[in-house]
């Protein structure tokens, strides 16, 4: 059996959690997210998080679960709309946002899991996202620094792993999931469908095991739907 792979969430989280501590979490909206490792940070008790993340769930799933717990000190995201109770900490100032535009996070992210420092970009130059930060021109145009995100633990769900952590992910899943299994000290992936080394094809694979110390078979599979849009019949 491979040393990476663990029974359950509880387990695999064992002696990498603590208060104050940064996570940073895959997915967009619900999709992609990893669910049954939410949940057993939920039930760890573990507190004053910084968490790094696309956006923050709905309110009753995802990284709703740990806000509406009050869990979380700090988001670090791009998109917060769907959270009611998102909204109502931040506006009575019991949660702390650094707010990014969308491609800006996850460059932030890719840059810290590559080792880069930070990274010039004109996205936000002349707005409140440039405030506070070093600028620079560059061929006559104006840049702000953007500094890479690294966090404690990185958490990601995966459609198809081996044993040795290669990863890959199913169509619209495969969002942030690939820049944040790179930016953890320690990785954990929850996976849906586990198989033996050797079995993904190395062209698929889009998280290499490298990146990934441990995983675990995905418990929780729903997909919900974050907000459902039809049009008009007619």
């Amino acid at each position: 059996m491979s040393q990476k792979l663990y029974a359950d969430a509880s387990s695999a989280l064992d002696g990498l959690l603590f208060d104050g501590m940064t996570i940073a979490a895959g997915g967009f909206g619900l999709c992609g997210i990893p669910e049954t490792l939410i949940g057993a940070l939920l039930e760890s008790g573990v507190g004053d998080l910084t968490i790094i993340s696309n956006n923050a769930g709905v309110d009753d799933y995802g990284l709703g679960l740990l806000l509406k717990a009050r869990r979380v000190r700090k988001m670090i995201a791009s998109y917060v709309g769907e959270n009611k109770e998102f909204e109502r900490q931040y506006l009575s100032g019991e949660l702390e946002l650094e707010f990014n535009p969308q491609g800006t996070l996850a460059e932030r992210i890719r840059a810290g899991g590559a080792g880069i420092g930070g990274f010039y970009t004109r996205t936000g130059v002349g707005t409140m996202v440039a405030e506070g930060k070093e600028e620079r021109v560059f061929k006559g145009e104006r840049q702000i620094l953007e500094t890479g995100l690294t966090a404690d633990l990185a958490i990601v769900k995966g459609w198809r792993g081996d044993s040795r952590g290669n990863l890959v992910y199913r169509k619209t899943a495969r969002n942030f999931n690939p820049m944040v299994a790179t930016c953890g000290a320690v990785t954990v992936a929850e996976v849906e469908h586990i198989v033996e080394a050797g079995e993904i094809d190395p062209d698929h694979i889009h998280t290499p095991g490298i990146f990934v110390q441990r995983l675990i078979p995905a418990a929780v599979n729903e997909r919900r739907i974050e907000r459902r849009v039809l049009r008009a019949e007619g």
